[in-house]
């Protein structure tokens, strides 16, 4: 039901990453303000961890929407796994290189000495901890030789190898780790997005009882939150194409929120 109420905001909820559905938090905007000065400051290697959901995709891919207008900017937000295909792909999209030489590091640092950019080119690389030991390695050198700056995100684990590597821990100048949202956060974060496409009646229908339920569903994980928002919007649709009388529009539904956590996995029924 396409003209439905709850239609709209379902589908502001689906779990993908775009900067313009970037939404200023103050503790989020504190972070990204962060970001953006770290990497003006002549550093190496910058490094954003989190938990999978904190929001590190997002701030990567706001960060290379306003940066590259300004300078060279390029973001690897699928990573390249092979490592000659990596520093091929890079000496192409950043140095305009010929993509039928086969690259190696010492040839790729060749390229970049050649080339003079006024100021350093920025290399994003998102989903870090799937790059292999070696390949790290590699950019490490790279960023060593100030040919490129990088930027990287990584997964905040139980074992954080990459970064727990001596080398990493002097080459990484600045480290940004983002925390899930409080439940207070969260909601700034939902009525905001809400507001912002003109769902004021939707917005209104979240209160602090159901934000604390919400949360505890979440832990105040943003990609948890979009899913669970996006079942939830799913299953008013059909309430008001099916059962309309059903539907309180002073306040979202616990019962419906719970049924919304369990067709999403939050709840193990």
């Amino acid at each position: 039901m396409e003209n439905s109420l709850f239609s709209k905001p379902r589908d502001l909820f689906l779990d993908t990453v775009n900067p313009r559905d970037y939404v200023q938090i103050d503790s989020v905007s504190h972070m990204y303000q962060s970001l953006k000065n770290s990497v003006q400051k002549p550093l190496k290697m910058i490094l954003l961890y989190g938990r999978p959901g904190t929001g590190k995709s997002m701030l990567l891919h706001k960060l290379h929407h306003d940066l590259s207008k300004q300078q060279k900017v390029l973001m690897f937000d699928v990573p390249i796994v092979d490592e000659a295909d990596f520093l091929r792909v890079l000496a192409q999209r950043i140095f305009g290189h010929s993509p039928r030489e086969v690259m190696t590091l010492t040839r790729f640092l060749e390229i970049a000495e050649a080339v003079a950019y006024p100021e350093v080119p920025i290399v994003l690389l998102d989903e870090a901890q799937l790059y292999s030991s070696s390949l790290m390695e590699k950019i490490r050198l790279i960023s060593d030789a100030r040919a490129i700056k990088f930027v990287i995100t990584l997964h905040k684990t139980d074992q954080e190898d990459i970064i727990a590597k001596e080398h990493f821990q002097t080459r990484i100048w600045e480290s940004i780790e983002l925390q899930n949202a409080t439940s207070e956060e969260l909601k700034v974060y939902i009525q905001k997005k809400l507001l912002k496409a003109n769902c004021f009646d939707v917005a209104n229908m979240f209160n602090d009882k159901n934000m604390k339920l919400i949360t505890s569903l979440t832990k105040g994980n943003y990609r948890d939150t979009n899913k669970l928002l996006f079942s939830l919007f799913s299953l008013y649709c059909w309430y008001e194409e099916h059962h309309p009388t059903l539907i309180k529009y002073n306040a979202l539904k616990p019962k419906w929120i719970e049924m919304a956590a369990i067709h999403t996995g939050l709840i193990h029924a």
